[in-house]
């Protein structure tokens, strides 16, 4: 009597088993993390993809960046979740596939081309390189085409189709959200330098025992009888060359980073007046209650942003009849368009002026506001959740 059970072709499913298995952990688990951490902040994931935009001549995207960043890091957390679940089985596969070669080939050309300095792959928790993001996907894609080639030995962990529709149902919407949450209600987890609790004057220097960045120059000389040209290091140009009337210095060095250093958290703060004086450390360093409130681009502000302003502006000004503090306005749009929002919302802010990227840093809201008090964050409020002038009194100014 013969019989088909062949021990080979057993173990050959036991090992594919636990090869897919391993695989859809380690892909659930990192698609799920990567979509959390930038639905966190879609808002500074949207940024991420303007510059994106810029690079492939698709500006025209950027006014739904933000909603476009929600609805990548929804899609993420749900392949990984219906991964983890084996729901779908079909459909996450090739979902898993096409989004991990779509990034794989955006990391590549990020690197390659130098074009875009972070990849934003896990938002501004943990900032890796394009060429670390590139060695990540091709990781990562070793894993998606087991799951691809094996996707139909997946079984779902619920047998019972309403069950399973009422879970898919529940996930996609607390998928998408986490991201429409934290766009009005500023994210869970801050992991930028402005966060609460941060003294932002400290966090402007390189601290005592630190070394920053560690630059080559390299400088090409000529010699004037012969005509010889070489290029030579600094160290090697002080080294006595620079003393000898016979070699001269063509054009400028060039630098290469040869160390990398201690990197200042805010190296790039600088806040002026209309006149254009430097006031950054008269305001960063008040030593009373100080309202910053921030408004990178007061031009795009919509009509609900323009009512939410409004409301900021006249809490201030009550609160300013009690209280000694300061209040003003940080934007980086033109004096002439700052002054035209002054006088007709009769603002009693104060109007400063910085770079878009500190203040895109400082709060994820337009408007939001920053309570200062000596350098240090003590709250931060989306144009939302800004507070009534009494909780602010019995949270804050009362104390």
């Amino acid at each position: 009597m013969e019989t088909n059970f062949n021990p080979t072709r057993k173990k050959n499913a036991g090992t594919i088993d636990i090869a897919l298995g391993f695989s859809r952990i380690f892909v659930g688990l990192l698609f799920i993390f990567s979509g959390f951490i930038k639905a966190n902040d879609p808002t500074g994931f949207g940024y991420k993809l303007e510059e994106y935009f810029l690079v492939f001549n698709m500006d025209f995207l950027n006014d739904y960046s933000i909603w476009l960043a929600v609805l990548i890091c929804g899609l993420e957390i749900i392949l990984g979740v219906f991964l983890l679940l084996g729901f779908y089985k079909n459909k996450v596969a090739w979902g898993l596939l096409l989004l991990t070669i779509f990034f794989l080939f955006l990391t590549f050309y990020s690197a390659f081309f130098e074009v875009v300095s972070s990849c934003g792959c896990f938002g501004d928790a943990i900032p890796l390189t394009p060429w670390q993001s590139f060695i990540k996907d091709i990781i990562l894609l070793a894993f998606v085409l087991v799951i691809f080639k094996y996707r139909t030995r997946i079984k779902p962990i619920l047998s019972n189709q309403t069950t399973r529709r009422l879970v898919s149902t529940l996930v996609i919407l607390l998928s998408f959200g986490i991201g429409a949450y934290t766009i009005y209600f500023l994210p869970f987890i801050d992991f930028l330098p402005y966060k609460e609790g941060n003294n932002i004057p400290e966090l402007m220097i390189l601290p005592e025992g630190e070394e920053g960045d560690v630059y080559e120059y390299v400088y090409e000389i000529k010699h004037k009888q012969t005509g010889e040209l070489k290029k030579v290091t600094d160290k090697e140009y002080m080294d006595g060359i620079w003393e000898d009337d016979n070699w001269e210095v063509m054009g400028e060095p060039t630098s290469k980073l040869v160390k990398k250093g201690y990197q200042i958290p805010i190296p790039d703060l600088l806040i002026s007046d209309a006149e254009g004086n430097d006031v950054t450390q008269e305001i960063i360093t008040n030593p009373y209650y100080n309202f910053v409130v921030v408004s990178t681009y007061v031009d795009k502000l919509s009509l609900a942003d323009i009512i939410a302003l409004d409301r900021i502006n006249t809490t201030i000004r009550d609160l300013a009849t009690d209280y000694n503090l300061r209040a003003l306005l940080l934007t980086t749009s033109s004096s002439e368009v700052a002054r035209g929002l002054q006088d007709e919302m009769d603002l009693v802010l104060e109007t400063f002026y910085a770079d878009a990227v500190p203040l895109k840093s400082m709060v994820r809201s337009n408007p939001g506001v920053l309570l200062l008090q000596n350098g240090t964050v003590i709250k931060k409020w989306s144009k939302i959740t800004f507070p009534s002038k009494r909780e602010l009194e019995e949270d804050y100014l009362a104390k």
